[in-house]
C-alpha cells in the first residue's frame, strides 16, 4: 500500500504544487502598459509651383540642297573646241562665264547668208516702193478716178515688206544660233557633274553637265501638325533656324530662315515639309558663316517657335496616365488636378492651366491617391521660392 502511494501519489502532489505555483506567478504578473497606436500620414516629396515664360524650339533634320540645280544641254550641234578650266567637278564659276564653246564656223556662215538675204530683201522693197510711186503718178496723169490697189502695186509692195520681215527673222535666228555655240553659266554656282570634253561632237539637246547655284542653299524639314502649331504663321513672320552638324569630330553651326512650307502633306509620312534657306553657304561673297555648308550634308535644325507665358514646367513623370497631377493643399491633403497640357516632350511636360499655383506639386509616386488624403513631407517645412515671373524666360527644345 505504502509502495503504491509512493509510486502514484507523490508525482500527483508534485504536479498539483507546480500548477499552484504557476497560477500564483500568473496572478502576481504586472499588467503591460497600453500605448495608443497612431497612424501616420502618407509620406510625399512636394515642391513649390511657379510659372515661366517658355520659348519653344521645334527640332527636325534634313539634308542641304541647292536652291537651283540645272542640267546643261546644247541648243545647237557641233564639235566641242573649248571647255573652261572651272567646268569640272567641284569647280566654281560666275554668272555669264563661258563654260563650253562649240565650233562656230558654220553658224558664222549662216549669219553672213542671213545678212545677205536681208540686204536683197531691203533692195527689192526699195525697188517696189519706187515702182508704186511711178504707178501712182501714171494713174493720175491718165485717169481722174480712184486708183485700184493693184494699179498702185500695193500687193507687190506688201509682199516685199513681208520678205524683209522674214529675212530679218532669219538674221536674228542666225545670231542666236551663233551665240548658242558658247554655253554660259546662268548663275553663280559650282559643277556637280561634267559629261563632255574637248573634241566631242554633240547634237541638239545633248546633256553636257549638272550645276548647282551657290547663292542660296535649302534644307527640307519634315514637320508634324503639332510642330507647325508651335511655329506660327510663316506669312507673318519667318523664324530663325539654327542648323548644326558634326564635322571632323566638332560641332559646327549655321544660321538660316524658315521661309515657307510646301503646303501639301506627304501622303506616306503624313508630314508637311518646311523649307529653310541659307544665304551664301560656301562663303563666296562674304564670311557670313564660320564654316562652309556643303550640299548634301545632313544637319539638325532647331526652329525658333512661339513664346508662351505663365507656363508651369514639370518633369514628365509627374503627369499621371489619366492626365492628372497630384498637388498638396494648405491643409496638407492631396488634390487630384485635371490639367491642360500645352506640350510634352521626353523629359518635361508644360502645363497651361488646371494646377493651382498656391499648391505644392507632388514629385513622388502615390499608389492609391484620393482627394483629401492626408500627407506629410520628406522635409519638415517645405517653403515656396519667391520668383519674379516677369524676369524668368526659359528656352525649351521640342
Amino acid at each position: 500500500m505504502i509502495n503504491t502511494f509512493k509510486k502514484v501519489g507523490i508525482p500527483i502532489v508534485i504536479l498539483v504544487a507546480a500548477l499552484c505555483a504557476l497560477a500564483l506567478m500568473i496572478l502576481m504578473k504586472p499588467e503591460p502598459e497600453k500605448t495608443e497606436v497612431v497612424t501616420q500620414s502618407f509620406l510625399v516629396d512636394a515642391q513649390p509651383i511657379f510659372t515661366e515664360n517658355i520659348d519653344f524650339l521645334v527640332h527636325a533634320q534634313g539634308s542641304v540642297t541647292p536652291k537651283h540645280r540645272t542640267i546643261l544641254s546644247t541648243q545647237v550641234s557641233g564639235r566641242v573646241i573649248s571647255v573652261s578650266d572651272r567646268f569640272d567637278e567641284g569647280g566654281f564659276f560666275s554668272k555669264g562665264e563661258v563654260l563650253v564653246e562649240l565650233e562656230s564656223d558654220d553658224y558664222e556662215t549662216d549669219l553672213l547668208l542671213a545678212e545677205a538675204d536681208v540686204a536683197r530683201a531691203q533692195a527689192a522693197l526699195n525697188e517696189e516702193i519706187a515702182r508704186s510711186e511711178v504707178a501712182a503718178r501714171e494713174w493720175e496723169s491718165i485717169n481722174t478716178s480712184t486708183p485700184t490697189a493693184l494699179g498702185l502695186r500695193k500687193p507687190q509692195l506688201a509682199r516685199e515688206q513681208a520678205n524683209v520681215k522674214a529675212s530679218l527673222a532669219k538674221l536674228e535666228r542666225a545670231k542666236r544660233n551663233l551665240s548658242r555655240t558658247q554655253i554660259t553659266a546662268p548663275y553663280d554656282g559650282l559643277v556637280k557633274a561634267k559629261m563632255i570634253d574637248v573634241g566631242q561632237f554633240v547634237t541638239v539637246g545633248t546633256q553636257i553637265g549638272e550645276i548647282f547655284s551657290t547663292d542660296t542653299a535649302q534644307v527640307r524639314l519634315p514637320l508634324t501638325d503639332n510642330d507647325v502649331a508651335f511655329i506660327g504663321d510663316l506669312k507673318i513672320q519667318q523664324p530663325m533656324v539654327s542648323l548644326s552638324a558634326d564635322v571632323a569630330g566638332k560641332r559646327h553651326f549655321w544660321q538660316g530662315t524658315l521661309v515657307r512650307d510646301e503646303a501639301v502633306l506627304d501622303e506616306s509620312r503624313r508630314v508637311i515639309y518646311g523649307v529653310v534657306e541659307i544665304t551664301d553657304p560656301y562663303n563666296l561673297k562674304s564670311q557670313e558663316h564660320p564654316n562652309t555648308l556643303k550640299f548634301g550634308r545632313f544637319v539638325s535644325a532647331a526652329i525658333s517657335g512661339l513664346t508662351a507665358k505663365d507656363i508651369i514646367k514639370l518633369p514628365r513623370y509627374v503627369l499621371r496616365l489619366d492626365g492628372t497631377i497630384l498637388s498638396v493643399t494648405d491643409e496638407n491633403t492631396l488634390q487630384i488636378n485635371s490639367v491642360d497640357v500645352m506640350r510634352a516632350d521626353q523629359d518635361y511636360v508644360y502645363i497651361s492651366g488646371g494646377l493651382p499655383i498656391e499648391h505644392l506639386v507632388v514629385m513622388s509616386a502615390v499608389s492609391t491617391p484620393y482627394t483629401g488624403m492626408p500627407v506629410r513631407f520628406t522635409t519638415d517645412e517645405p517653403t515656396k521660392s519667391i520668383i519674379n515671373e516677369s524676369e524668368r524666360s526659359v528656352e525649351v527644345s521640342l
